[in-house]
């Protein structure tokens, strides 16, 4: 499994700026935006088994931008995310997933949310009853994914 550390610093550089644009920070409701240095240092941190597609959506934003992503100015920016949110594929998909889950679990965002600072368990949520007749299709299906079921 890839060092999420081992991202070269110009894949920092370009990460820090696609993640301020997924997620600008707000004056007006005092939030920071996904390029908060706590939020990328979540980011770099935890990584994990998606370090691959990260580093490989963050290099074809760069052969994209035919520079640093970082380096462009930001009418160039745009046009060029716009390009890789056609082309990116699965590896963009992951880019952006991180982005918002690291963004999501901040403190300050939680807190602005008005979601206790907690993990979900082992207390929960609770849910309102729904309608569980609804799984009902689901449970008829044939040919589960799990065997002795």
């Amino acid at each position: 499994m890839p060092d999420p550390l081992s991202l070269t610093p110009r894949q920092r550089d370009d990460l820090r700026t696609i993640a301020a644009m997924i997620v600008p920070a707000s004056d007006e409701y005092k939030m920071p935006g996904a390029d908060d240095p706590a939020i990328q240092a979540d980011m770099l941190g935890t990584l994990g088994r998606d370090a691959k597609l990260v580093a490989a959506a963050l290099d074809h934003l760069a052969r994209l931008a035919g520079q640093p992503f970082a380096e462009l100015d930001a009418a160039k920016r745009d046009a060029v995310a716009r390009e890789f949110r056609s082309s990116g594929g699965a590896a963009a998909a992951t880019l952006v997933r991180v982005v918002l889950q690291c963004y999501y679990r901040d403190d300050r965002v939680l807190r602005s949310l008005g979601l206790e600072l907690r993990a979900p368990f082992p207390m929960g949520y609770v849910l309102e009853d729904g309608d569980w007749s609804l799984l009902d299709p689901v449970k008829a299906r044939v040919g589960t994914l799990r065997r002795g079921a």
